[in-house]
């Protein structure tokens, strides 16, 4: 076994098995340089800021780098930073849950221009807490190949030869914080793509910058299991043109199989006319209450 002898009894006595000690030691050499008695302070430390204990050996497995920083240096300071953002008392602990990675990012070199570049976006500061903690992720991309290059391109969305404007201001701050799982994606592989799917669909660049700005996910659902199928339903069943979706974007937000399907047959057989928003936007009881079914 290479891992020291100290750190290997503190994992024995935690529960860890010899496959998983060596996969951390593999993962983090200086494993070998951390004592018992260090590595349990750390332990102590995230089970008492309110990471379940039965969680702790999946947080450390992923990352053992944990166990090498230094407490007071560089966790603490970091987990009280993050905790200035939350606004609920398990959302820090949830987050190094998810990605116990963002512990070994620099306070100084990554959360705070992190947090200095998404305010220079105008994203309120509650907002950007919940965004960070949601998606902790974020935290590891750089901001000036990664992040930058997606604000630039999301900014940049339905701008033609002619100069039609892209998204506004509201509509970025509203893409990154509701829907940070946009911003982790890569432009080039996934984005880019979706928009060309949607000009080959038929949309203008002022109809995908609407379409984008009212409903951002679209740049990440898959176009032969998500947006080709409802566009075939909108034009081929419901007989309506890809307009109306660029007034009523969150139509790509609702099931096809379940509530495009069911009300579509609804209106159909009591022949009513109406927008996409006034079909789609209640829930069912309200649905039929307004059209008297």
């Amino acid at each position: 076994m290479e891992t020291g002898s100290g750190i290997m009894w503190f994992f024995k006595d935690r529960g860890f098995d010899d496959k998983s000690i060596h996969d951390m030691s593999k993962k983090c050499k200086q494993l070998n340089d951390v004592d018992r008695v260090r590595a349990s302070e750390t332990w102590d430390y995230l089970k008492s800021i309110g990471i379940p204990e039965r969680k702790l050996p999946t947080v450390i497995g992923k990352c053992p780098k944990i166990l090498t920083l230094d407490l007071h240096d560089k966790l603490v300071p970091m987990i009280q930073c993050l905790a200035t953002l939350g606004t609920k008392p398990k959302e820090v602990a949830s987050a190094i849950t998810k990605f116990p990675h963002i512990l070994v990012h620099s306070l100084e070199e990554k959360l705070c221009p992190l947090l200095a570049f998404f305010e220079g976006l105008g994203a309120p500061e509650k907002q950007l807490g919940k965004m960070i903690l949601l998606n902790p992720r974020i935290i590891s991309y750089s901001i000036e190949s990664k992040l930058s290059q997606m604000v630039d391109f999301l900014a940049g969305l339905g701008l033609s030869k002619e100069g039609m404007i892209g998204l506004t201001e509201s509509q970025l701050q509203r893409a990154a914080i509701n829907f940070p799982e946009i911003i982790c994606r890569d432009v080039d592989k996934t984005l880019r793509p979706n928009v060309m799917y949607l000009e080959s669909r038929g949309f203008s660049p002022s109809q995908i910058a609407a379409v984008v700005g009212g409903y951002p996910p679209v740049l990440i659902k898959s176009a032969s299991n998500s947006l080709g199928p409802r566009i075939k339903f909108l034009e081929q069943v419901m007989g309506r043109q890809i307009n109306e979706v660029a007034e009523y974007p969150e139509f790509f937000r609702h099931g096809l199989k379940g509530k495009l399907e069911s009300r579509q047959k609804l209106v159909t057989r009591k022949g009513i006319e109406c927008s996409l928003s006034e079909m789609l936007e209640c829930n069912h009881k309200k649905f039929l209450l307004k059209f008297g079914m």
